[in-house]
This record gives C-alpha cells, sequence and structure tokens, in this order.
C-alpha cells in the first residue's frame, strides 16, 4: 500500500491514468523534448536551471520476462550470453516503440579481454556463495562465537600476504597480456555494507547478539571487516597501476541489513568502516560516496548524514522530506516502492511521484527512482507513464 499520499495526488493521478487508457494504454508523452530535457537535469539534480525532475529508472535485465510473456530463467540469463542478448534485443525493439530508447545492453562481451577472477572479501572469511532462488547468496560461515574467533584469526594471517591469496596463478600471465591491450584489471570501489555483510557471514540473530554480549568480538569483526576493504582496494589499485596518490576517488555501499540494528549499534559497528572507506577513497567533497538500503533504516538516517554522502537510495516507508531534513546536500534516487512499480498500480506510481516531487520542492536534488530493485513485472508502458509524469507534474520552469 503506498503511503503519505494526499487526496489532491489520487485526483491527479487518476485523471492522468484516465487519459492514458483513453489513448490506447500509452501515455501522452513528447519523448523528445523529454529527453533533451531530462539530459539537461541529470548531470546535477540540485541545479536550480534544470527544467525538470531527472528520472532514474532506466529497467533492468529483470524485467525481459514479464514484458516479452516468457518463463522466468535467471541462471540461463546470467550465463547464456546469446540468449540474454537474443532477448534484450526483443525487448529493445518494444521499449524503442513505447519510450523511445533502448535500454539493455545488446553488446557482446569478449571473454579474451576479461581478467581471470578472484578472491573478494568474503573469501577472506570463509564465505561462498551458491545459486538458489534465482539468485546468488552468501551462506553461513560462522554460528557460534568461536567459530567466529577461529575465521577471523584465520582471516589475519590471511591479511598478512593479501594479494597471494587473492589473485589466481595466472594473473601474471593474464595481466601482462591484456595490460599489452591497454585493459587494466578491475578496481574495488563498491561493497556489500558492513551490517549486511557481516549478517551473511555470521547470521542475523548472531550479530544482533555478538553486540550486545561479546562487543569486544564485534569490535574485533568490524576491525577486520575493515581491514580486508582497505587491502583488497590497495592490492587491486597497485595491480592496475595507481599509487595511493593517483588511485581513482569514489566508493559506494549496498546494506539492506542497516535497518537492523540500533543508532547505537550501527555507530558501534557499520559507521566506523563506511567513515574510513570514505576517508580513503572519497576524501573530496565532489567524489562520490553512496548508500543503497532499500529497508526501514530512517531511524539510523542521522548518522549516514555525518558522512556527507553524494546520493542514497532508501526503502519505500522513508519519505522524502525525511532524508532531505538530515541530507541537504544529497541526491535522493527514490522513492517508488518496488512493488508499486512491479505490480504496474498506476494511479499508485504517479501519485508516489507527485508526493515525492512536492516533498523535495524548491531544493531539488531528486532523481525520481525505485526505492530499492527493479523487478521482473515493472512494465515499459508503466515507465512511459512516469515520464509523462514527470513531464506534466514534474517541472520546475513552469
Amino acid at each position: 500500500m503506498s503511503v503519505y499520499l494526499k487526496d489532491e495526488h489520487i485526483r491527479l493521478s487518476e485523471k492522468l491514468v484516465d487519459e492514458t487508457r483513453a489513448n490506447g494504454g500509452l501515455a501522452p508523452v513528447n519523448l523528445q523534448k523529454f529527453y533533451a530535457d531530462h539530459d539537461r537535469a541529470k548531470a546535477n539534480p540540485f541545479d536550480k536551471d534544470i527544467p525538470q525532475c531527472p528520472l532514474g529508472i532506466w529497467m533492468s535485465g529483470e524485467c525481459v520476462y514479464a514484458e516479452l510473456g516468457i518463463e522466468e530463467d535467471f541462471w540461463r540469463y546470467s550465463h547464456d550470453q546469446d540468449w540474454r542478448l537474443s532477448l534484450n534485443k526483443a525487448y529493445n525493439d518494444r521499449a524503442e516503440n513505447i519510450v523511445g530508447k533502448r535500454l539493455l545492453s545488446e553488446v557482446r562481451s569478449d571473454p579474451d579481454l576479461k581478467y581471470p577472477p578472484t578472491k573478494e572479501l568474503p573469501d577472506v572469511f570463509e564465505g561462498h556463495n551458491v545459486w538458489k532462488a534465482g539468485s546468488w547468496w552468501l551462506e553461513q560461515a560462522a554460528h557460534t562465537e568461536s567459530q567466529l574467533a577461529a575465521i577471523l584469526d584465520r582471516a589475519e594471517k590471511r591479511l598478512e600476504n593479501l594479494r597471494e591469496f587473492l589473485l589466481p596463478e595466472n594473473w601474471e600471465q593474464e595481466k601482462e597480456r591484456l595490460m599489452r591491450l591497454d585493459v587494466k584489471p578491475p578496481l574495488y570501489r563498491g561493497q556489500r555494507g558492513p551490517v549486511t555483510f557481516a549478517t551473511s557471514i555470521y547470521g542475523v540473530e548472531n550479530l544482533l547478539f555478538l553486540l550486545y554480549d561479546n562487543p569486544d568480538l564485534a569490535a574485533r569483526f568490524r576491525d577486520l571487516i575493515l581491514k580486508a576493504m582497505l587491502e583488497i582496494a590497495r592490492v587491486k589499485d597497485e595491480e592496475a597501476g595507481y599509487t595511493s596518490e593517483t588511485a581513482p576517488h569514489g566508493f559506494g555501499f549496498l546494506d539492506d541489513n542497516s535497518a537492523l540494528l540500533t543508532p547505537d549499534q550501527y555507530e558501534f559497528f557499520g559507521y566506523p568502516i563506511l567513515k574510513r572507506i570514505f576517508e580513503r577513497y572519497s576524501p573530496k567533497p565532489t567524489d562520490w560516496r553512496y548508500q543503497h538500503s532499500d529497508s526501514a533504516m530512517a531511524h539510523i538516517i542521522p548518522i549516514l548524514a555525518r558522512l556527507n554522502l553524494s546520493a542514497v537510495n532508501f526503502g519505500p516507508t522513508v519519505r522524502v522530506d525525511e532524508i532531505r531534513r538530515h541530507m541537504p546536500n544529497t541526491v535522493i534516487h527514490g522513492q517508488l516502492a518496488p512493488f508499486t512499480f512491479s505490480r504496474n498500480e498506476e494511479v499508485n506510481i504517479v501519485a508516489e511521484f507527485l508526493r515525492d516531487f512536492e516533498m523535495a520542492g524548491e531544493q531539488h536534488g531528486l532523481l525520481f527512482a525505485t526505492a530499492g530493485s527493479i523487478n521482473n513485472g515493472s512494465r515499459l508502458t508503466s515507465l512511459r507513464l512516469i515520464m509523462t509524469a514527470i513531464q506534466r507534474y514534474g517541472r520546475y520552469d513552469t
């Protein structure tokens, strides 16, 4: 159920939806003007001279199934490049007709230009990714305090020579070949957030009890996560030929489970990791500092606000005005509920935009997007409806 909607939001939404249905199900939008105005707005949503609210919903590969009327097969879509590209092409043919653009990639990747996979943060803490329920899941590695302490002991040993642990045997040979082709190895500039990562390794309830019952072990866990992240980033920077002075800036976190901690717990466990990583990789005011937590985590917003985040994407129950009160200079990616979009609740889709645009007000800084992932079921006609709502009700130059 959509929240914080006014009667006026519903009235205007119903009017636009009625027009759309009278137009054969396609919302009446001037696509050429929309994209011209959007291109001016997207670079800086805070700019006072932008003509309209920018849009941040450009669909995802998950959306091909409902749009094309085929059965979901996430594994095949992830692993069968020919099939994926054929679906993307068919989807883009529809997208071009409905929203005026081809939205999904049709570019074939060359396996000969990819570096061999390296170990990552979960490997340092003995976590294993498994495929189930249509996605990768990081399985729990420790179930008791003694098991966690033993994993931390072994993690400390790995950190003594992390480069050797991370890189595969054929790394030097492949790196030499690919560097001759001017292909640098990928950097480490994004991570599953510290709370979500820790709950994956040790379990949700276990972490909560640990914070109450054994704060010393929890602090050790926290500090080793941070140390491992800094070391992984340093190794990968050096492999790509960067020094601490020349390495590119910017870092982002995806931390849905941050909502599970109290403010005091988050300040103790999660905040120190983000603070140090941003100090190292996003020290300048213009550097990218991003946090995604599509959960009910409004209670930790005042703590996150100290990090001067560039952009945030929070859960659908977190209001734009609530975020803005604590984060006056942060671009808000949201706050359309993903299920409102994936269920194609046309009236609520428009009404949620009206709500968020009104809350952002003259301060601007809203990039209208889903408050979380874009899921199968989300239709191109609904995206076009959002574009119409922005063009009609989301302008700054009227």
